[in-house]
Formats: structure tokens, sequence, C-alpha cells
């Protein structure tokens, strides 16, 4: 279930997500979240169809709209391939929490309006099932199911916009638009 609650901030919008989380190790690549050989694959939907089929076999049948993917480090490691976060979002995860990050995956993902948050202590203290509630402006991460909250680093105001706008292709339109009224 995704719970998503808008209202004005200072600098953007105020969205809160709500799922369970589905928790991996270290160095799940990108041939993990989605294996190459769907890459001749471009649609959204059918890519979600293959998430993490070869490191969880079951994940699209346990997977809910708004859940959370976490894991250790070094999360979307391997060939920059922009099919594993589209795969993901695709698939209806809302957000994945991390130690770390591949930089390439961390661009891709927030250039798809994928949120990625590094909360190590998060990380530590979350197991695979608990529910969390994350504050994408202030990068509050709350464990329902534990009752612990973590602080996360909000994004900058630019990055924010972003997402918000599902995407860095969303807002260029929104930005294009604008401009022509």
């Amino acid at each position: 279930m995704i719970t998503v609650i808008c209202g004005k901030e200072k600098g953007g919008h105020r969205l809160k997500l709500k799922g369970k989380v589905h928790k991996y190790g270290a160095n799940v690549d990108t041939d993990a979240i989605i294996p190459a050989r769907y890459l001749n694959v471009s649609e959204p939907k059918e890519l979600a169809k293959h998430c993490m089929e070869d490191i969880d076999k079951d994940f699209v049948k346990k997977a809910k709209s708004g859940d959370v993917i976490m894991a250790t480090t070094n999360f979307g490691c391997g060939s920059s391939r922009e099919h594993a976060p589209l795969a993901i979002k695709a698939a209806g995860i809302s957000c994945v929490i991390a130690r770390t990050f591949a930089r390439i995956f961390f661009r891709n993902a927030i250039n798809i309006g994928l949120p990625l948050f590094e909360c190590a202590e998060a990380v530590d203290n979350t197991e695979n099932g608990d529910v969390l509630e994350i504050d994408l402006s202030s990068g509050r991460i709350k464990n329902l199911t534990r009752k612990m909250e973590f602080a996360a680093k909000p994004y900058p105001d630019f990055m924010a916009e972003l997402i918000s706008a599902n995407g860095l292709i969303e807002y260029t339109k929104r930005v294009l638009a604008e401009r022509r009224i």
C-alpha cells in the first residue's frame, strides 16, 4: 500500500510513503535487479515482471505497490543500464534505502523519479517485512513495526523537484509548459 500525502512546503511538496520492506544484502548489481536476458525489453510493465527474479524468484508475487527495497552496501553496482531503476519503479516500489548506492544507479534512479536514501542506521535496525513510513521532504524514516525513527539526508530542492515531478523528463515538460504560458 502506498500512502502519499501532498501539501505545499517551502521549496516543494511534502510527500510521505508507506510500505513493507524487502531486504537484501550487499552488492546487488543491475544484473540481479533486471537480468541481462531482458535488456531487449523497453516496456516498464514488462521489465517489472522480471525485477529481482534471479535473487528472489518470488519478489514480484510478494511486492505490493508502495513497498520499499532495502539493501546493505553498493546497491545497483555493475553496468549503467537504466533498465534497473525502471524495473524497480514499474514493480511498484516507492523507495530504495541502502547504506550506499552505486553512483550511476543513484543518478539513473533520480532521473526517473525513484527516491533513494542512504541511511545505515535504518538498514541496521530494519528486518525483512517491517513496515516503514518515509517522509521524502525531511528524510525521516519511521520503522512502524519496531517503533524506531531514523534520519537520512533530505534531498536538495532541485532533486526533490525532479522526484516530485516523476523524473527529469516530466520535470522538463512541466518547466517548458510553464514558460509557454
